[in-house]
């Protein structure tokens, strides 16, 4: 097949998408497909006149993946890095690249490319692509649309609401919440822009900072307890793994920093436990109006309650990630996951 792998980006997970992008990239490669590796933002400006020339290029644009860094990317850079100057989300012939490509591969995390969006313009535009389709994004996307429709199916969740910034001097006992509380933003992921408040002053302090980019966050109660996420790949949940960061919680360092973190598939827990979290997996997929895969992330008390936190609807494909060492512990290797994602796309809506 010829498969455009797209990644990158303008969110503050473009480093992790070009990494999941490029490890995609390069075993789709491995297996005997024409997959280059392309960045949506910044396209590729000096494509050969004849595009079909691209899939036969000897290193399949691995080259734009330069691994990621301990901060996130500095988003002003990439725009002023952009040849033509352009603000337009799509690169220079990144659509005329996708129409040639029997489908294109979505790398990308967070922002346009996890909210739906680009879906969308896909389906407008005919070009087939990977993962969930666009509404399922964009709900699984706004943390607080999840939470809402978490409470609507049963699914458990951790006690909280959403802020908009004209009432973030409101106090906390107006939302039904104590401290300490959990302060992230509605959209995005990696952890980024996520604060654990236990003091009045860090509490507020995470909402200047949160609404310096954000126009809503969600508020949820504290919950103290080991980390865990569970994959689902075309409706049925992979095996659950659990997250132990050396230090701290499991956020965008301990996430993609070889060294600080150790994860354990499949988990060391009561099998009921294990059960509920992967039917809890499911049920929020199907809640979500999703198909094709993606990554659920929990909490687990010290109590033994199960906590939802969100749904990942592009999960990292990382050397790193979760859901390839979950699958892998269900028997399917990385080339081979990245295949079954291509083919439960293309019966989703394609065939």
């Amino acid at each position: 097949m010829k498969i455009i792998v797209l990644a990158g980006g303008l969110s503050t997970e473009r480093d992790v998408s070009l990494t999941s992008g490029a490890g995609i990239c390069r075993t789709l490669r491995d297996r005997g497909h024409k997959a280059i590796l392309l960045d949506v933002f910044l396209g590729m400006p000096d494509a050969p006149e004849n595009l079909e020339e691209v899939f036969d290029l000897p290193d399949g644009n691995l080259a734009i993946a330069k691994g990621i860094a301990a901060s996130e990317p500095d988003i002003d850079a990439v725009k002023a890095s952009r040849k033509d100057s352009s603000d337009c989300f799509l690169g220079p012939n990144v659509i005329e690249l996708c129409r040639l490509a029997d489908i294109a591969f979505l790398g990308l995390h967070g922002g346009v490319g996890e909210d739906g969006r680009l879906q969308a313009a896909f389906d407008i535009l005919g070009i087939k692509y990977t993962g969930p389709d666009s509404l399922g994004n964009a709900l699984a996307m706004d943390k607080s649309v999840t939470k809402q429709i978490f409470r609507m199916n049963h699914i458990p969740t951790p006690e909280g609401t959403w802020l908009y910034k004209k009432s973030k001097d409101k106090p906390l006992s107006e939302f039904g919440l104590n401290l300490p509380v959990v302060v992230k933003p509605c959209s995005g992921g990696s952890s980024i822009g996520v604060y654990i408040c236990h003091t009045e002053e860090e509490y507020r302090k995470a909402l200047d900072e949160s609404f310096k980019k954000e126009t809503c966050v969600v508020l949820e109660t504290y919950i103290k307890g080991r980390e865990f996420a569970c994959g689902v790949l075309d409706g049925k949940a992979l095996p659950v793994i659990e997250i132990i960061p050396k230090t701290g919680f499991f956020d965008y360092a301990n996430k993609y920093q070889a060294g600080l973190t150790e994860e354990i598939c499949p988990a060391d827990i009561p099998d009921e436990i294990a059960h509920q979290m992967m039917k809890a997996s499911e049920r929020a997929f199907r809640a979500l109006k999703l198909n094709v895969y993606s990554r659920a992330d929990f909490l687990l008390d010290e109590a033994g309650n199960i906590y939802c936190l969100e749904v990942n609807t592009l999960p990292g494909m990382t050397p790193a990630s979760l859901l390839p060492k979950e699958a892998a512990a269900a028997g399917i290797e990385y080339g081979e996951l990245c295949e079954r994602i291509i083919e439960k796309s293309m019966e989703a809506r394609y065939c």
